[in-house]
């Protein structure tokens, strides 16, 4: 039986050419599974370690659904319109998990990296383009339409495997953290009250003393940012963060965080202006942690020298916080993700050493004024310094 090659690719020239030529593209797919499949199959078994132990049947898993996908993606009625939103990745895509996502996340849980996963597209798309130019070596405008349709609806599976696998990614990492701060809380809360119970003894000396204290300052610190991460594990697993609301007046409050954050940095200066009606229901543990990360922030962003303002009104239906500070202002570029977690406002940290941290405080900030049914922004120049602002209804 004669044969014809075509960049490596071999097809039988008698039985199977009549098959396949002159076949539309998405018919040439559809009548040509398994061969295709198995040159997919082929190349992913290159992708060590990952393929190593994987059966036959693990490799092949949902690649015939994408193929189905394909085809009738490539033979559906297609508007001008649809096909430049197509073209852009803008096409909408349907709630029910599709085979690209399942196989995204099978890829995952069979230890495939992402660049392996794309490897795998990529090596199907070549394939099928390789194994359907061999009988037909004169390309008719509708063969171009169709091609142009075929990457379309690569793309889009591709894109739809991507997308999958960083949500799966950041879900798990996510996970990850939420199980690793609950499991810290224990041991943390031994070590502190150990510490605090060697200080009540009375029976040891000024250096046990000042040792002891350390380590309660230290747990604290470390309490602290527990703390943090789980409250941005609830955040990132759409949960939101917990809101008890009770009626509380916020100029109570507001004096006593600033009275605690004057106490622990006693060489800044903190001022704070209170007007109007600051009476409402609000989670007064949550709104302490307003004051006290926005406050933070400003100490650690701000110039030594200069002080840090306070102001909170009472408007008709919220009441309005603020909090000002003089230093470097954030660039440009950085504002859109200021209130991101794990991100850094200046990222030249030189200029303050003391504040390197997680990220969290502003995040979990958001998270909480949000969680009120409130809002907050910040505006920042070199002439008016840094102002975030923000607004709490006194209800929802």
């Amino acid at each position: 039986m004669e044969e014809i090659v075509k960049d490596k690719v071999t097809v039988s020239a008698l039985d199977d050419q009549k098959q396949v030529d002159g076949l539309r593209l998405a018919d040439f797919i559809h009548e040509n599974m398994d061969q295709i499949v198995g040159e997919w199959e082929n190349f992913a078994r290159t992708l060590t370690p990952a393929a190593t132990d994987m059966t036959p049947l693990a490799l092949r898993n949902h690649i015939y659904e994408i193929l189905a996908f394909i085809v009738s993606d490539i033979k559906s009625p297609q508007t001008g319109l649809e096909q430049i939103k197509k073209s852009q990745g803008k096409k909408e895509k349907n709630p029910v998990t599709s085979a690209a996502e399942t196989h995204a996340a099978l890829r995952l849980a069979g230890g495939f990296d992402i660049d392996q996963m794309v490897s795998e597209y990529r090596s199907l798309r070549a394939s099928i383009i390789k194994l359907w130019s061999v009988p037909n070596t004169v390309m008719k405008t509708q063969d171009i339409i169709d091609l142009t349709r075929f990457n379309e609806s690569i793309d889009q599976e591709l894109a739809e495997s991507i997308s999958h696998y960083t949500k799966k990614v950041s879900y798990s990492k996510d996970l990850f953290v939420g199980i690793l701060s609950h499991e810290l809380r224990n041991p943390l809360n031994v070590i502190s009250m150990s510490s605090q119970l060697m200080l009540n003894m009375g029976t040891i000396n000024e250096r046990e003393t000042m040792l002891a204290k350390q380590i309660i300052e230290s747990a604290s610190l470390i309490s602290k940012i527990v703390d943090e991460l789980l409250d941005l594990t609830r955040a990132r697993f759409g949960s939101g963060l917990t809101v008890m609301r009770t009626p509380m007046d916020m100029e109570f409050v507001s004096r006593q965080c600033v009275d605690e954050m004057r106490a622990i940095h006693p060489t800044r200066t903190i001022t704070l202006e209170t007007s109007g009606d600051l009476k409402g229901q609000w989670d007064k543990a949550r709104i302490g942690q307003v004051f006290s990360n926005l406050i933070g922030n400003a100490l650690q962003y701000s110039f030594k020298d200069s002080s840090i303002g306070v102001t909170v009104k009472g408007a008709a239906e919220e009441v309005i916080l603020s909090v000002h500070n003089e230093g470097v202002p954030i660039p440009p570029e950085k504002m859109g993700a200021i209130f991101d977690s794990l991100t850094r406002a200046i990222t030249d940290i030189g200029e303050h050493p003391e504040a390197i941290n997680l990220g969290l405080g502003l995040y979990i900030t958001k998270e909480i004024i949000v969680s009120h049914g409130g809002m907050i922004d910040v505006t920042s120049s070199e002439e008016n310094g840094t102002t975030f602002t923000a607004r709490l209804p006194r209800a929802l």
